[in-house]
């Protein structure tokens, strides 16, 4: 017979019969119940009360895949497309869009009636022809997107096809939620437009504000870390690579010391325009067609079309490290 197995577990203590009582009371929990709700008192409470709920994250960032099988069909695997069922499937995803949209913008437009004290109504007849409106823009915005996957295609020489760009290019997913969410922001829809902006951001790290003003055929490559600012205006055929920021700086400020909301704030870039990595473009300053900006450049002046302006060459010190050279000695260094 196998030797019998030694039970090495200690014994359970015999528990305290006043151990076994929760803590959690019906009178801790109405007690810390009633402290939490007293935070929602004062104005300045994290907080949305009295009111319709605010456009839900979830169901806009749902509408915004819809979106993007309308502009792009077939790329995401959800929906299998082909041309026999085209304009079903496209049909599908517009009534869809539609509805859902229609009842995110609603909760929008109410939301901003409870900060202004709106009583005049109408929100939901104006949502829903905003929507409309947004919808009918998706042909020309088709066309758009289309000269940003061209101008992957001339920029990357590791850009294979269309296809890649299209289903791989993280700076093609930003620039097409950033073009859909400019034409919520420039209908004054709140909220909407930040949300996917925001998800864009998220899962693409590039930070494009949807008031910035984009012009055909922009190409970010990489596409890690650039920012790019409300008020910005690029022109066409514009490249920018990963790390770039044109922000604003400084910000204005009326008489009593409180920023000013919407004023122009940040750089313009004209046509042609290529910003290399790292560099940061600070300002409502003006970059002349056909200019490029080099590596780690920090900009806070207008430039003049045709312009290159570069960093100084650092001073390198490069040194030549030898198999035989003895312990704690430093390599000889050369300039």
């Amino acid at each position: 017979m196998p030797a019998k197995i030694k039970n090495t577990l200690p014994p359970c203590r015999r528990q305290n019969p006043a151990d076994a009582v929760s803590p959690w009371t019906s009178q801790a929990a109405a007690a810390l119940t009633r402290k939490i709700c007293a935070t929602y008192a004062d104005e300045r409470g994290v907080n949305h009360l009295d009111g319709r709920n605010m456009p839900q994250s979830e169901e806009i960032i749902r509408i915004l895949h819809h979106l993007l099988e309308i502009l792009f069909p077939g790329y995401t695997g959800r929906d299998p497309v082909d041309r026999a069922g085209l304009e079903f499937t496209i049909g599908q995803h517009l009534n869809r869009v539609f509805h859902a949209l229609t009842d995110q913008i609603e909760r929008a437009f109410v939301y901003q009636c409870t900060l202004t004290r709106c009583t005049t109504g109408g929100c939901r007849r104006l949502a829903a022809d905003t929507t409309l409106h947004l919808l009918e823009q998706l042909p020309k915005l088709r066309e758009i997107l289309k000269t940003d996957v061209q101008a992957a295609m001339d920029g990357d020489p590791a850009a294979k096809s269309q296809d890649e760009v299209i289903i791989a290019y993280p700076g093609l997913k930003a620039i097409a939620i950033q073009r859909l969410a400019h034409l919520l922001y420039q209908a004054e829809v709140p909220l909407i437009s930040r949300v996917m902006g925001e998800y864009a951001h998220a899962i693409t790290g590039i930070d494009i504000h949807p008031g910035a003003a984009i012009g055909h055929s922009l190409f970010i490559d990489h596409g890690t870390g650039v920012v790019i600012g409300e008020t910005a205006v690029l022109g066409n055929q514009v490249k920018i690579y990963q790390g770039v920021t044109l922000g604003a700086l400084s910000f204005p400020k009326d008489e009593r010391g409180n920023i000013i909301k919407g004023a122009k704030r940040h750089p313009n870039l004209e046509d042609n325009v290529t910003i290399y990595a790292g560099a940061t473009i600070l300002g409502n300053i003006t970059v002349g067609h056909d200019s490029v900006i080099g590596g780690n450049v920090w900009l806070t002046e207008a430039v003049p079309p045709h312009s290159r302006v570069t960093m100084a060459q650092p001073d390198l010190s490069i040194q030549t490290r030898s198999a035989a050279a003895k312990p704690g000695k430093p390599p000889r260094a050369r300039k």
